[in-house]
């Protein structure tokens, strides 16, 4: 009898090396058997000590491939024209990619079928099966390269007094149910391949360059070297309240924290692309691949609502206490600005999410009316606010709290506003 080999048939007339691969290919692709004790002509030459043989391919299946493909498979004996035969049935597989143990999630180890040969699976075919099979959250899926180490991430914890062992790692979704890093651990490695790219701009526009940074490593890493280049791009004008020298920096740094945290957290992580951060003398802007997720509006995240992107880093940001809470960030940008005269500027795109952090000082420079006494400058930032409270008279005039509460009790006296609420929920109104 011939036998000729397909697309779902492979001939092998003994064991060899290439074994594992065809098993994988088969499993990779629409499954297949495999027959041995037959030559590649098709004629059958049979197995001698076909229970020895049965039991060699049973051990390559288990310790040679993962994750696990003993559900997939089955090994049995059959005869042929007197002659004893092994046929290796295999099943295509639910958790694709599966590879060589020893070689891992790369195309020297990921095998599919092509015609009649087992072929290395090229790096985009690799990271689709990824995600067919672990679905379409990419810091929950296993990352290609599991050769990571966490020094910065290490660290980290340990300053948080956290535990960061593999048991914990599996807790926090970094390491999943078969034992892989996920992406989620990726990007917490020092092995991430996603940077922040800094450029600081004379003026405000692009045409004067000054100076570019550009923060690799672990994201925690990234953040921490890109929020020190923020702070040190984030200059300070002096006001005096009598002999006392205030300081009133360009932008506050709540804003800055949160619109970095906001890029590194919430962006698309599919995209190979880099986390933009734009420096003017007017404004900073953050650039983050990937729209707003699907659903959700501009209105939506303003209200707080929030639907992380990348919920395994969104979690383990929140336990290092580096976000208080999912929905917030949006909300903390804009109450930082209140009294300002202006306010950050959120610009959602289908494939990015622009953040501008207006340069507070700038504004007020450009204020017009600059002979308005104190008394009337808030009068005017309650008729565009409705509301201030006494930090925001102090972010206007540039002061400290007396002369802030000066001026709003010569208000009231006058029967100009009113006080509302009591201890930190003041706030004051027109009357």
């Amino acid at each position: 009898m011939k036998y000729e080999e397909s697309p779902v048939l492979e001939l092998k007339e003994q064991i060899n090396a290439d074994f594992k691969k065809e098993i994988i290919a088969f499993a990779n692709t629409d499954g297949g058997e495999i027959l041995v004790g037959v030559a590649r002509d098709g004629s059958v030459t049979g197995i001698e000590d076909t229970e020895a043989e049965m039991e060699k391919i049973g051990n390559m299946i288990r310790d040679g491939i993962k994750p696990d493909l003993t559900a997939y498979t089955s090994i049995e004996r059959i005869e042929d024209g007197g002659k004893a035969l092994i046929r290796v049935s295999v099943s295509r597989g639910l958790k694709r990619p599966y590879h060589l143990t020893d070689k891992g999630l790369k195309p020297t180890g990921v095998f599919v079928r092509h015609g009649v040969s087992s072929v290395p699976a090229a790096d985009e075919a690799i990271r689709q099966m990824l995600r067919e099979s672990d679905g379409t959250a990419f810091d929950k899926a296993r990352s290609v390269n599991q050769e990571l180490t966490f020094s910065y991430a290490e660290k980290t914890f340990q300053e948080r007094q956290i535990a960061f062992d593999n048991a914990h790692k599996r807790t926090l979704g970094l390491i999943d149910v078969d034992g892989y890093y996920t992406n989620a651990a990726l990007l917490l490695s020092d092995q991430c391949g996603h940077i922040i790219r800094c450029a600081v701009y004379e003026g405000t526009g692009k045409t004067k360059f000054k100076t570019r940074k550009e923060f690799s490593g672990s994201i925690l890493k990234q953040m921490d070297d890109a929020f020190s280049f923020l702070s040190l791009n984030n200059n300070l004008r002096a006001t005096f309240d009598g002999l006392r020298r205030i300081d009133y920096a360009d932008y506050p740094e709540e804003a800055l924290r949160e619109a970095l945290l906001n890029a590194v957290v919430h962006r698309d992580y599919d995209y190979s692309g880099s986390i933009i951060i734009n420096i003017y003398d007017d404004r900073i802007e953050f650039i983050s691949l990937g729209g707003l997720v699907k659903g959700l509006t501009l209105l939506d995240i303003k209200g707080g609502v929030s639907q992380p992107r990348n919920a395994v880093i969104a979690n383990v940001f929140y336990r290092l206490e580096l976000i208080e809470s999912y929905g917030t960030g949006i909300q903390k940008m804009m109450e930082s600005y209140h009294g300002s005269g202006a306010e950050p500027v959120f610009a959602p795109a289908p494939a990015s999410f622009v953040v501008t952090l207006p340069n507070r000082n700038t504004v007020a420079d450009e204020t017009p009316a600059p002979n308005l006494s104190r008394e009337e400058k808030v009068i005017r930032l309650m008729e565009k606010q409705g509301a201030v409270t006494r930090k925001d008279v102090e972010r206007l005039l540039g002061c400290s709290s007396f002369p802030a509460n000066k001026v709003l009790s010569s208000l009231s006296e006058q029967g100009r506003i009113m006080k509302t609420g009591a201890a930190r929920g003041t706030k004051y109104v027109l009357k």
